[in-house]
Parts: C-alpha cells; structure tokens; sequence
C-alpha cells in the first residue's frame, strides 16, 4: 500500500524531487570518494526512493501559514541521504561532512545578489515582527494540539551588552520529534551542522552554543549580520 503524503507536501513534491535529485548530483564525486560507493545510480535510486518515505513522514504544521514548514520541506531531504548512507556502512561523521558541503554547494547555485537579498529580508523589522508573532503562537496550547510535530520557540531580544540583532530559543524541535518517531535520532546532530552555512551563504551570522539534539534544554541560535568582506562564497 503505497504511503499517504500530505496534499500540502504533494503540491510541492515535484520541486522537492528535483532539489533532491540536484543534490545528488553535486554529492556524486564525494559519494565516490568519501564514501567509497561505486554504484552511484543504485545509490540515487535508493534515495530517491527513500525520499518518497520521507515525504509520507513529514508532520503537517500549518503549511505556508507556518514559517517552519519551508525548515522540512527544504532539509527532510537530508534524512533520506542519511539513511540510505548510514545502511551502506558509511560513518556518521563522513556522512556529516557530504551532507554539508553538499548543501553549501546548492545553496551557492543562487546568484550572490538573491542570497543576500534573502538575508537582509530575514534580518528586517518586517521579519523580525512575524517571527516575533509566530513564536508566540508556537508555544500556544491549541497550535500545540493541533501540530504535535512543529517547533516551540521563544523570540529573543538583545539585552544591552550583547553584540547579536535577535535570537530565538527552540524549546522543542520539529527534527528531534521526527528523528525520535522515526528512529533517526544517530543522524539528528548532521540535521543540525546545516543551519551555519544555510545563515552563512545569505550574509548571516549564525552562532549556537547548544542544541536540543546535543541534550541541552533548547537551541539558542543568535543572528546578526556578517560583515561584507566575511560573505560565505559568491
């Protein structure tokens, strides 16, 4: 019986696939020589299929209502490859490192100017106002009934001796309820090692001194811009 994706998911399915199958083809030479796989179309095949998995998997937050909904759409890839890898005996660490340079790599497909573009929009006060909105909408008891799987998080404002713009405090993290459901918990931390690049490429300053995965009480991501000549690839 084949799985049921959620209509939301589906709608997007077709460009989800087609950043999947982009992935794999920037992973290929590592797939080969990190990895040490041969058989690279049965590897692609595999998590494609995966995927298809995945995608039955994914919780439903609130579709584009939600801001964490683009969060799994764009990185639930990631635990397919993880799997596929990790049955074919590769390291966790090896793993790690594929997965993020893979995705630094797509991620700098996009021209310079977008990507900044995208940074500043997230670092705005027009942002900064829904991210305040959504997180207190996040730790509501009736958006926690009604999705169980997303984030709960906490907006952040500086305090007057520190040096970031904003932050938010995850309490609760959409991946660790999906890795624990789904027996994915060993590959969880990987998830995590993307969001320095993913912030990096826009122009943003990621810093992070604990995470939910690591056994900490939240995830404490603070933001501020990188300065011009520290922009991460063009």
């Amino acid at each position: 019986m084949a799985e049921i994706i959620h209509p939301f998911y589906e709608a997007h399915r077709a460009a989800m696939e087609a950043a999947m199958r982009h992935r794999l083809d920037l992973a290929e030479t590592m797939l080969r020589g990190r990895a040490q796989l041969s058989d690279i179309a049965a590897i692609r095949q595999e998590v494609m299929d995966e995927f298809a998995v995945v995608l039955a998997e994914i919780p439903y937050v609130g579709g584009a209502a939600n801001r964490m909904s683009d969060f799994f759409m764009r990185l639930m890839g990631f635990m397919a490859i993880s799997r596929v890898l990790r049955r074919h005996g590769v390291p966790l660490s090896v793993i790690g490192d594929i997965e993020r340079e893979t995705y630094k790599a797509q991620l700098l497909t996009a021209p310079e100017a977008e990507r900044l573009t995208a940074g500043r929009h997230f670092m705005s006060p027009e942002n900064q106002k829904l991210l305040r909105e959504q997180a207190a909408q996040s730790v509501t008891r009736s958006h926690r009934d009604a999705f169980p799987g997303d984030f709960v998080y906490d907006f952040v404002e500086p305090g007057p001796n520190d040096d970031f713009e904003f932050g938010i405090n995850y309490k609760a993290c959409g991946f660790c309820k999906f890795a624990a459901r789904h027996g994915d918990k060993d590959i969880l931390p990987n998830i995590c090692g993307l969001d320095f690049d993913a912030y990096a490429t826009r122009g943003i300053r990621l810093e992070r001194t604990q995470t939910l995965a690591g056994g900490a009480s939240h995830c404490d991501f603070r933001f501020s811009r990188l300065p011009p000549d520290g922009k991460a690839g063009s």
